[in-house]
């Protein structure tokens, strides 16, 4: 006797079970926290959002989130360690980890580019010296 999907299917009076979706958001800027919160927020995501990269490799285990969104900046390596801690580690290490950076806050002392005047940009320059 040959049985297809429709005769195995759930009785109609089954109930349907949500699973709610973990997401562990790590040292956030405020915008990207923002922009973060909205998408995640729409997808009915569980989200918790730990503020320092000191703690959040223990949060990070404690909470077993589906997915771990972490901001990691070259001149700050603690979102590299949170990494390496979480891969290194038998019982985090299949949890899919998204990386990104920002741009650091500029200092007040640095000087900004100005952006060319259109007499700049439209007069005639020098042609270009061919060296072989």
């Amino acid at each position: 006797m040959m049985t297809n999907a429709a005769t195995t299917a759930r009785p109609p009076h089954a109930a349907t079970v949500t699973i709610t979706q973990k997401v562990v958001i790590v040292n956030g800027s405020p915008e990207m926290l923002d922009i973060l919160e909205t998408v995640l927020d729409a997808g009915h995501y569980d989200v918790v959002f730990v503020e320092s990269s000191q703690h959040a490799y223990s949060q990070i285990k404690r909470v077993q989130p589906n997915l771990v969104i972490l901001c990691v900046r070259i001149e700050d390596a603690d979102g590299f360690q949170v990494l390496s801690m979480l891969k290194l580690d038998e019982e985090t290490r299949s949890i899919p980890v998204l990386t990104y950076t920002i741009e650091r806050d500029r200092d007040d002392d640095e000087e900004e580019v100005q952006e060319p005047s259109e007499t700049e940009i439209f007069v005639a320059k020098p042609p270009a010296v061919w060296m072989n």
